[in-house]
């Protein structure tokens, strides 16, 4: 799945992941491929996107919105 976290100003990730988990009001949550298609607001917390083949990815935020759709990730951040 393609995973893209950014903020007016920057990017902070635009790239191919194998899962994502950050933590929203209900708590923890993970995102696969061929998650259904779904909209969250985001809690403060460390996003964590597994990369093939590389470190994983983590990013400290304070809040931001996630969208997936068909294998598409994105999180807005007002960073």
């Amino acid at each position: 799945m393609t995973v893209k976290v950014y903020s007016p100003f920057k990017t902070y990730f635009d790239g191919l992941a194998i899962s994502l988990s950050a933590v929203n009001d209900t708590g923890p949550f993970d995102i696969l491929p061929g998650h259904k298609n779904f909209m969250s607001l985001l809690k403060a917390c460390t996003v964590n996107v597994r990369v093939p083949q590389k470190p994983d990815f983590n990013l400290p935020i304070s809040h931001g919105v996630m969208h997936v759709k068909t294998n598409q990730v994105t999180i807005f951040l007002d960073v």
